[in-house]
């Protein structure tokens, strides 16, 4: 098993991270810099900001968050949040992102994704896939754009393995029913996500406990660990969850 990485993240909105429950009911979580140095410092793998409005509000991700956040850390930056073009993507690697997540703009454009993957690489290229339960979908999982706020009546899982096709070099699935609940990752939604696939698979969305990062890794056979609430409320540090997953087995860095 390769090492696990952990990633907290901040969600953004008004240049502020913010944190909600089912992607609504949205509270301050403070200030994004102070976050990510302190998240290095902690210990963090990587860190992922999403401009949780961008595309609610037509807009493109701010720029100036990316540049104040990746000027304090050096450790790989995912970033997300009104992504659609090719355009939008150097936009945002200039602005000091490692990698780029697009969502909404590669489900209206799939070819983006492989026109993205040919143009920067795969390894920078992350698609994040949000969803919730709808039986009526051969997996039970119905694909949401639009920051949670769309279903489109598509099947997630058959999106995701598309999605590998086209080029894509890592999936952020979240569960809209487990976001921000901190009730557990959807082990169920991670877990048909990781057995369609090859690809590396981020669990997102519900972390609560120490047992649920453990899960994540075992059930969903996730290789990368993503929290908010969590870490932005300090109810673990980040040392805690590495000595707990490492203390169970499972290959961190230390």
């Amino acid at each position: 098993m390769k090492e696990i990485i952990i990633m907290p993240c901040l969600d953004m909105k008004e240049g502020r991270v913010v944190k909600g429950v089912h992607f609504v009911d949205i509270r301050d979580a403070g200030d994004p810099v102070e976050h990510a140095r302190f998240y290095q410092e902690e210990g963090a793998d990587e860190l992922a900001i999403l401009d949780i409005a961008a595309t609610q509000e037509n807009r493109k991700t701010r720029r100036e968050w990316v540049q104040k956040v990746s000027s304090v850390i050096d450790i790989p930056l995912t970033v997300g949040g009104g992504i659609s073009s090719l355009e939008d993507i150097d936009f945002i690697l200039e602005a000091g992102a490692d990698k780029v997540s697009i969502n909404t703009g590669a489900v209206r454009r799939p070819d983006l994704i492989r026109e993205a993957a040919e143009k920067f690489g795969s390894d920078r290229i992350t698609v994040a896939i949000d969803a919730r339960r709808n039986t009526v979908l051969p997996s039970g999982f119905e694909l949401v754009v639009s920051g949670g706020n769309l279903p489109i009546a598509q099947d997630a899982i058959q999106w995701a393995k598309h999605c590998e096709e086209l080029g894509a070099g890592c999936l952020l699935p979240t569960s809209m029913d487990g976001d921000g609940t901190l009730k557990g990752y959807d082990i169920a939604f991670t877990r048909a996500i990781a057995d369609a696939v090859t690809l590396p698979v981020v669990a997102s969305g519900g972390a609560g406990t120490l047992e649920d990062f453990y899960t994540a890794v075992t059930e969903a056979k996730a290789q990368i660990l993503l929290a908010a609430s969590v870490f932005h409320f300090r109810t673990f540090r980040i040392s805690e969850v590495k000595d707990y997953l490492h203390s169970r087995g499972i290959p961190v860095r230390r």
